[in-house]
């Protein structure tokens, strides 16, 4: 592409778009004169917070704004269709689906769960163009084939519980590209993905849009995405667009607030021992008018124009634009000079040291753990014999994707499965089997746990005191009821919480708060032990800073040891001391954070690096994507075994393996 513009015909424009939603009677302003072009067969990237309101504009593109909302201002043209003339669902059908097609983000509420998949492909090739049901369905097989799913034919019969979620985001862009349309709008695609299979599906969308010449609209809040994908990207932040230009203008070139406080956010930039930069503060109350830069109270060196007036666009370059008064020639100066203090900032943040292994204590050990369920009759090991050890005061990181049995060791290290195999050791002393009372209380208030999702871990029906005082309740860890609230004001306010918050419900607090009254929950118990399961996969770029910099603090003040779950290599680099990768039940390779990733040797540790998603892109576009095949192993007589291939790096091989690893290392030097 051509630094001075766009060179293919612009063929959607949206200008000055304004949408409100009446909600019990309030009106929420979610679009405040929003604009946008979309050109032949480009990606363009959107990208911003949870409620900057991505997703609102874009479903406006296709007519599927909930009956709440409407547009009261500007015009959306779709090549010499003004869109904003359109009323009725039938207008509509002659765009949506066929023009612009729409890939949401949860693959399961976009499938209709009693309908097979092949059916549900074909009946969008049957609606669209009046196609006969036979020759619709081997389009359909076709349409499977093209998106990576093999065996299309016998899958085509299949029900969406029967595929795992890459394959069902698959699916679902199977059914957006049916109907070939010219611009595919993909909202949030891979936020719920593993990284292997997130890398596959973006690589999986840029064939198509080859293959079919699509324009395509990238939604999301991953940098490390958008640096892959994007050509141009526009960044929203309380229903405007705040800055806007080709990929390397804007993560080169940023010079609005909020976007380089969102590429400061990423765990991937940051430097280990120092906090990650966080965004303090909430986006503003869209019900409210916003004076001023909306941006402006969440931001430490804004100025005072940016409380009284909203800036106006600036521009940069002809390809790159942003509305900030930092831009404006008076403010130049002060422009410059914060660009040096942050270059300098940086310059003298220094890693912390490693942890120290030589004279750490073992706190936990698991020796030849496996764990096994029985589905339909069959039994299957989750999780097959594994071992290793969590020393005091570390975090070890356990990485692999879904299915991988990360999840099922956190779980049976805290005993919510007790029927194990192998033995777990706690301070000396074996935790496996049958306790007495006693004990079990002991461990519950020396061990917790921080679930992934924090909507679906916290009561619904309970206010945050209770829930908070939950352990205090069960385990009678408070002298009278004035104990108990300094008790929970203490713990809320370590996690970064008001005590006035302590009367409200759950679903009246943002995700990134849930996930810390989850986190106060654990602690109030006085842990020194806690199995962190996904705690921030759930979270946008900049809460999970903040969430990332708690667990950090709390581990620094607290003495605690941490048992991190993750499926997102970025993060953990940030906050391991040492990584242990899991491939279907069995650790493969475990080592020091910075030496595996330095020197990673097992075919799978490199599989997942490689699809690490980097906020760069240059990386991005050159970085060559490692497949892993299980077949590559042939374990049929030299079976493999844990050994310890140089000191702390420990590998699963047999010995022909291990004899190509050690001439690596040899190579390595």
């Amino acid at each position: 592409m051509s630094n001075n513009g766009h060179t293919s015909p612009k063929i959607f424009s949206a200008q000055d778009v304004e949408i409100k939603f009446n909600l019990r009677g309030k009106v929420l302003t979610a679009l405040r004169g929003a604009s946008l072009d979309l050109y032949e067969g480009e990606t363009l990237a959107i990208v911003g917070e949870s409620g900057c309101g991505k997703s609102v504009f874009t479903k406006s593109f296709i007519g599927m704004l909930d009956k709440n909302g409407s547009i009261t201002g500007g015009k959306i043209q779709y090549r010499d269709e003004d869109l904003t003339n359109y009323k009725t669902e039938k207008d509509w059908l002659k765009i949506r689906g066929k023009k612009i097609a729409m890939v949401f983000q949860d693959p399961m509420t976009s499938l209709n769960p009693v309908r097979t998949i092949g059916e549900q492909i074909t009946e969008v090739i049957t609606w669209h163009f009046g196609t006969e049901h036979e020759q619709a369905k081997k389009e359909a097989i076709e349409i499977l084939k093209k998106v990576g799913i093999n065996d299309a034919e016998y899958r085509y019969k299949q029900y969406p519980h029967e595929f795992s979620g890459g394959m069902r985001q698959r699916v679902v862009i199977a059914t957006a590209i049916a109907c070939r349309p010219e611009i595919l709008i993909c909202d949030e695609p891979t936020t719920a993905l593993d990284v292997t299979v997130q890398a596959q599906i973006l690589n999986l969308i840029r064939e198509l849009q080859r293959e079919l010449k699509m324009t395509v609209v990238y939604i999301t809040h991953d940098l490390g995405v958008v640096a892959n994908v994007a050509d141009w990207v526009a960044v929203m932040y309380a229903g405007q667009i705040v800055e806007y230009g080709t990929v390397h203008e804007i993560f080169n070139e940023a010079v609005h607030p909020y976007t380089k406080a969102l590429l400061q956010s990423m765990p991937q930039l940051g430097i280990k021992g120092h906090d990650l930069y966080s965004i303090k503060g909430t986006p503003p109350n869209l019900f409210k008018e916003i004076r001023g830069d909306a941006f402006a109270p969440r931001n430490a060196d804004a100025m005072d124009i940016d409380f009284e007036e909203e800036p106006p666009v600036f521009n940069v370059t002809d390809t790159h634009y942003a509305k900030t008064w930092l831009l404006h020639p008076y403010a130049e100066d002060y422009r410059k000079s914060l660009d040096e203090r942050d270059a300098q900032i940086k310059q003298e943040k220094k890693a912390a040291e490693p942890f120290n292994y030589t004279d750490a204590e073992k706190l936990l050990e698991v020796k030849n753990l496996t764990v096994k369920f029985k589905l339909g009759g069959k039994e299957f090991r989750a999780v097959d014999d594994v071992s290793f050890d969590i020393f005091k005061g570390e975090t070890l990181s356990l990485v692999g994707e879904s299915g991988s049995g990360k999840t099922t060791i956190g779980r049976a290290i805290m005993r919510i499965y007790n029927k194990v195999d192998g033995q777990i050791i706690f301070r000396d002393e074996p935790i496996t089997g049958k306790l007495d009372r006693q004990k079990k209380k002991k461990l519950h208030m020396e061990m917790q746990m921080i679930f992934q999702d924090p909507m679906a871990s916290l009561n619904e029906r309970a206010k945050v005191d209770y829930i908070v005082s939950e352990g205090l309740y069960n385990y009678h860890l408070f002298d009278n009821e004035k104990d108990r609230l300094e008790k929970v004001e203490n713990i809320m306010r370590e996690v970064g919480l008001s005590s006035e918050f302590a009367s409200r419900f759950p679903h009246e607090f943002s995700g990134g708060q849930r996930q810390r009254i989850g986190i106060a929950r654990s602690l109030v118990m006085n842990p020194d032990f806690i199995v962190a399961d996904e705690p921030i996969s759930a979270l946008d770029v900049s809460i999970r800073a903040q969430v990332i910099n708690l667990l950090n603090k709390l581990k620094r003040e607290r003495d605690l040891t941490y048992l991190f779950i993750a499926h997102d290599l970025s993060v953990v680099r940030f906050i391991s001391d040492r990584i242990a990768v899991i491939n279907k039940g069995r650790i493969v390779e475990l080592a020091e954070c910075e030496e595996l990733f330095a020197h990673p040797l097992h075919p799978y540790t490199k599989a997942l690096l490689s699809a690490v998603p980097y906020p760069d892109p240059d990386i991005e576009r050159n970085k060559k994507l490692l497949v892993y095949n299980k077949d590559m192993h042939d374990y049929s007589t030299d079976k493999p075994v844990w050994t310890e291939i140089t000191k702390g790096h420990f590998i699963l091989a047999n010995s022909k393996e291990l004899e190509a690893y050690r001439k690596e290392i040899e190579k390595q030097g």
